[in-house]
C-alpha cells in the first residue's frame, strides 16, 4: 500500500459511537460514576486500577492484547492476568461480581468483534465490579484493514468510563526517525500510532527534517527542511504526499506550529544574528511580526483559543519563558530562573491550563509543566538531555525524545507522576508531536 493510500484509509476511519442495549442497566458517564479520581495537582500517589479484560475476538482478529497494552502504558491500570480469571465474561453476559471481588478486580471490560459491511465492528462493555453495574457499552465501525483502531477507541472507552477524562489512544506521533551512525545521521520524517505501531515513513532522508508539527484537522504537518538552500518551513499533506514551502523568507526559519484554526502558521526567523516571531496567514501568505530587537525569540506555541502565544526568549540574558497576546502585545517573562535555570521549549496545553518546557539546570535537562502565569513549576522528568515536550490532545500526558549518548528515544509520562514510559520506535527517534484530537472523533 503507497503512503498516500495508506494515511488515507487511516483518515477514513468511521468511530460511530452506538450505545449498546441493556434492558435494566443504564450506561452513564456522569462524574459520580467514575472509579477513579485524577488528582491535577499532583499531590498524593494514584493506585492503578486492577482491570480484567476478556478475550475480545472475531474476524480473524484478538484486540485483547492492543486494549491491555494502551491501559498499562497509561499507567493508570494495572491488567489482570488471563490465567487468573474466574470466568470468561461473554460480549452479552453479566460478570459473577461476587466471584470477580474475591479477585480484587475493579473493572472488567468484555466484548467482540464482528463483521459490519465490508469492515469490522467491536462491541465493548465496561462493568464496575464494587457497583455490580455496566458503566459503558459502545459499538465501533471501521473498515478491515483498521482493525487496530478499533481496540484504541475500545481502550478510550475504559479509559473514559474509570477516570471521566477522554483516553488519547486512538492518536497519531510524527517524529524524526534517526539511523546510521552518529557522524552520517539519517533523518526521516515519520508518523505512528501512539503505540508505535503503523509506521509510515513521508521523507526519504535526503535531506535533513527537524520539527514536525500537525495542522488541528491531522491532515497536514509543518516541518523544517536543511536542503542546500537555507532551512525552509514546508507544509506537508500527509494524505497525498504534496508539500508547499510556507513562504520565502530571507534567513533561516525555525520552530513552525499551527494556529488553533489552522488558518496560520507561527514561527521564528533569523537574521543578523536575532530571531523574531513572525506569523503567516496560510491564504493570503501575508506575514506580521510579533517580536522584535537583538534577542532571539524562538518555539512560540499559542494557547488553545488563540488568544495568546508562549515563546522562549534570550532578552533577559538567559533563556527563559515569556507570554504575548496573539498580536503580539503585552509580552511578559513568567519564569524567574533561579538557581540559574534556562527554560525552553514551551508548548501550551490543550486544557489550557499548564505550559509544558525544557528546563536546563544544574547540568540536568527535564520536562517539567507550569501554569501560564509561571507558578506552580513541577517536574515530570530529569536527567541527561530530555527535550522536546509535546501533549496528548487530553492534555493528560507529555511525550519528549531522550538522548543518552547513542541516539535519542521517545518516552511518555502522565502528568500525576505515574512510571515514565519508553514508547517503542524503528530505531531512534526525536522530535514527537502528538496529534491534535483523536482520530475517532473525525
Amino acid at each position: 500500500m503507497s503512503i498516500a493510500s495508506f494515511i488515507q484509509a487511516k483518515v477514513r476511519l468511521c468511530a460511530t459511537v452506538v450505545a449498546l442495549a441493556v434492558v435494566g442497566v443504564s450506561t452513564p458517564a456522569a462524574a459520580q460514576d467514575t472509579i477513579m479520581t485524577l488528582q491535577f495537582d499532583g499531590r498524593g500517589t494514584i493506585t492503578p486500577t486492577s482491570v480484567a479484560i476478556m478475550n475480545i475476538t472475531g474476524g480473524g482478529k484478538d484486540l485483547s492484547g492492543i486494549i491491555s497494552n494502551d491501559l498499562s502504558r497509561s499507567g493508570l491500570f494495572q491488567p489482570i492476568d488471563p490465567k487468573a480469571f474466574v470466568e470468561q465474561v461473554g460480549p452479552n453476559a453479566q460478570p459473577n461480581f461476587g466471584s470477580w471481588q474475591t479477585l480484587n478486580a475493579q473493572v472488567i471490560v468484555a466484548g467482540q468483534v464482528v463483521p459490519s459491511g465490508g469492515g469490522l465492528s467491536i462491541q465493548v462493555r465496561v462493568w464496575d465490579v464494587a457497583q455490580g453495574k455496566q458503566i459503558a457499552g459502545q459499538q465501533f465501525t471501521t473498515s478491515a484493514n483498521n482493525w487496530r483502531q478499533l481496540a484504541h477507541v475500545a481502550a478510550n472507552t475504559v479509559f473514559k468510563a474509570v477516570t471521566g477524562e477522554p483516553g488519547a489512544f486512538d492518536t497519531r506521533v510524527a517524529y524524526i526517525a534517526e539511523s546510521g551512525p552518529a557522524d552520517k545521521r539519517v533523518k526521516r520524517l515519520a508518523v505512528m500510532d501512539q503505540d508505535g505501531a503503523n509506521v509510515v515513513y513521508l521523507s526519504r532522508g535526503n535531506d535533513l527534517v527537524l520539527t514536525p508539527r500537525f495542522s488541528p484537522t491531522n491532515q497536514e504537518l509543518t516541518y523544517l527542511s536543511f536542503g542546500d538552500a537555507d532551512p525552509r518551513v514546508f507544509l506537508a499533506n500527509i494524505q497525498t504526499g504534496q508539500r508547499e514551502t510556507v513562504g520565502n523568507f530571507p534567513g533561516m526559519t525555525f520552530s513552525p506550529r499551527f494556529s488553533p484554526d489552522g488558518r496560520k502558521v507561527i514561527m521564528s526567523l533569523e537574521n543578523n544574528g536575532a530571531s523574531t516571531i513572525q506569523v503567516m496567514n496560510l491564504q493570503s501568505h501575508q506575514s506580521q511580526q510579533l517580536t522584535d530587537g537583538s534577542a532571539i525569540d524562538t518555539s512560540p506555541s499559542y494557547s488553545p483559543d488563540g488568544s495568546r502565544v508562549v515563546f522562549e526568549s534570550d532578552r533577559g540574558g538567559t533563556q527563559q519563558i515569556y507570554i504575548m497576546n496573539a498580536d503580539g502585545s503585552n509580552q511578559q517573562r513568567i519564569t524567574s530562573g533561579d538557581g540559574g535555570a534556562r527554560f525552553s521549549t514551551p508548548v501550551w496545553s490543550p486544557r489550557s491550563d499548564l505550559i509544558a518546557f525544557t528546563r536546563q539546570m544544574g547540568g540536568k535537562f527535564g520536562i517539567g509543566i507550569m501554569k501560564p502565569d509561571g507558578s506552580g513549576v513541577r517536574m515530570i522528568t530529569e536527567g541527561f538531555h530530555n527535550e522536546g515536550p509535546t501533549w496528548a490532545p487530553n492534555g493528560l500526558y507529555l511525550m519528549w525524545f531522550r538522548d543518552l549518548g547513542q541516539g535519542p528515544q521517545l518516552w511518555q509520562a502522565s502528568i500525576f507522576g505515574t512510571p515514565e514510559q519508553r514508547v517503542p520506535t524503528q530505531g531512534y527517534a526525536s522530535d514527537p508531536a502528538w496529534s491534535t484530537n483523536m482520530m475517532a472523533s473525525r
